[in-house]
């Protein structure tokens, strides 16, 4: 049989992810060290694990509502409540989704319509762009600029809007970057798209890792933007719950609703015995958090000072787990930085064009990982930089 011609186009046309290459080479290699992939290093709190345990030792495996538990569903209005200020109906506004990819993508689908433009900052997570083009819709790709720390302004959505624009996606605070969007950058945005029929879809994953001075602000709390905005989250990075595959999105109910109908379809309902475990994490688990948060502005302070030590301008980021140094001065491209360092030193970094072309000149490194990780892993790569220069004296 001739596959080429029974694929769907679109599908065929899909790149494969440039965050799994470089870890799916590193994972063959001996003493490797990966600070590639965005997964916490802390199990998931005990709490949250008993949880589960117990809801399966009680023979809790049925299929739950299609929107997720109602008592899931209770919990979640009353953690974005207390943690972000933002107000929504259990019943009718909050569908519980198999992780946060699955909130996205069923966001995307229910919004655009072949033809409809999506304007899409980068550099952003990976899904965004297949997503759409999946469902007949144009990215709009916006290239953030590092002299901004990769932020969105006013004057950059301008530019991007059409007749045709549908939806905007704020994935702040940012995989790769690390970027977040102070409430004044937010109020900037607010008042573009306030006159306009332009839906948010607002990618707030890691809006508990914030670094800030004060906690994440939701574009959704801002006056008018309730009403065009779908607020993404889930457990799997605040919670540290990446394998219990849980996630939610809060929204208009007419916008919540066929999402709803799309995951009926498709998914039926998220994992139940995850739901439980879910539970708890919203009820109980608000001190863990805090503790992984400032575990990681530990790492992130480090990690910062470090790359700057030796070289690679590295702007200090606010929000997740990420830092995305400048490699500029090597004279490689991303990469080419990458495979060199992961061939000559055995470490896995991911290439910023991972995350768009603007990512072009820089590389993505997690710290989710122990200190101890890290150290060896920068030793290492202090020692590429060194052999890079000593090859250019050479050369």
């Amino acid at each position: 049989m001739d596959y080429s011609r029974l694929i769907a186009p679109a599908a065929a046309a899909m790149r494969p992810s440039g965050i799994r290459k470089f870890f799916d080479i590193a994972a063959e290699m001996d003493d490797c060290i990966s600070l590639g992939v965005g997964e916490p290093d802390f199990k998931t709190p005990w709490r949250i694990r008993d949880a589960g345990i117990k809801s399966l030792q009680k023979g809790k495996t049925s299929y739950t509502a299609n929107a997720g538990m109602k008592e899931l569903r209770q919990e979640i209005a009353a953690y974005m409540d207390r943690r972000f200020g933002l107000s929504y109906d259990p019943l009718g506004q909050i569908l519980v989704t198999v992780g946060g990819s699955e909130a996205i993508d069923m966001c995307i689908r229910s919004l655009v319509a072949p033809g409809d433009e999506v304007i899409i900052p980068e550099p952003c997570f990976v899904c965004y762009q297949p997503i759409t083009t999946l469902t007949g819709g144009v990215p709009v790709p916006v290239p953030l600029k590092a002299e901004n720390q990769f932020r969105l302004t006013a004057a950059e959505l301008k530019a991007a809007i059409t007749p045709k624009t549908k939806l905007l996606i704020m994935p702040f605070p940012c995989n790769p970057t690390g970027a977040v969007m102070e409430r004044e950058d937010l109020e900037a945005i607010a008042e573009v798209l306030r006159d306009t029929d332009i839906m948010v879809l607002s990618d707030e994953i890691y809006a508990e890792l914030n670094y800030c001075d004060h906690p994440h602000v939701s574009i959704a709390s801002l006056p008018g933007m309730a009403e065009r905005t779908v607020v993404v989250n889930g457990f799997s990075k605040a919670f540290a719950m990446t394998g219990w595959r849980m996630g939610f999105a809060c929204g208009p109910r007419e916008v919540i609703a066929v999402m709803t109908k799309l995951h009926q379809n498709c998914i039926m309902c998220a994992p139940t015995t995850s739901q439980y475990a879910a539970v708890v994490a919203m009820r109980e688990c608000d001190d863990e958090i805090e503790r992984m948060r400032q575990e990681y502005d530990m790492r992130r302070r480090f990690l910062v000072s470090r790359l700057n030590e030796m070289g690679l301008s590295c702007f200090e980021p606010k929000g997740a787990f990420y830092v995305f140094p400048s490699i500029q001065s090597t004279g490689l491209s991303s990469d080419e930085f990458c495979e060199k360092l992961l061939y000559a030193k055995r470490v896995a970094v991911v290439p910023g064009t991972a995350f768009g072309d603007c990512g072009e000149g820089f590389v993505r490194i997690s710290y989710a990982y122990s200190v101890s990780h890290l150290k060896q892993a920068l030793d290492r790569i202090e020692a590429f930089l060194q052999q890079l220069r000593d090859e250019g004296v050479n050369g």
